[in-house]
């Protein structure tokens, strides 16, 4: 792949992961967890959107946050109620009495994948 098009990848990975964020109404400390405890100065560059290459891992967690949008965006029939559910506590396995969004930003790439596994089951049904 072409450099330009990894920083086109970059670019368009981090568009969605910030758009996720604003809807989710995570706070800093959140974000930077959920992109595997980045401090905050690269956060703050991130969040300009820049055209950079990203580390595997980087968009590895941006893939999985992605695909449990979609299934909150499934699953539930409005943005509200499915921005929601990311924040809602439950005591089901894997979050056990803590919310998935509080989960997830425990920061461990098995937490998003754990969490990623869980809607996609609950969408299956």
């Amino acid at each position: 792949m072409a450099l330009d098009d990894e920083k086109t990848r970059g670019h368009v990975a981090l568009k969605g992961f910030f758009g996720i964020c604003r809807e989710w109404d995570c706070t800093q400390i959140e974000m930077m967890q959920l992109l595997g405890g980045v401090s905050r100065s690269t956060l703050a560059k991130y969040e300009t959107l820049p055209h950079v290459t990203l580390s595997q891992d980087t968009l590895e967690r941006i893939s999985y946050i992605l695909g449990i949008y979609e299934s909150l965006r499934i699953m539930y029939p409005t943005a509200e109620r499915a921005n929601r559910r990311v924040r809602l506590e439950t005591s089901e396995p894997p979050f056990l009495g803590a919310s998935a969004l509080d989960f997830m930003a425990q920061g461990s790439m098995k937490h998003l994948m754990e969490t990623r596994r869980y809607f996609d089951a609950k969408r299956a049904g």
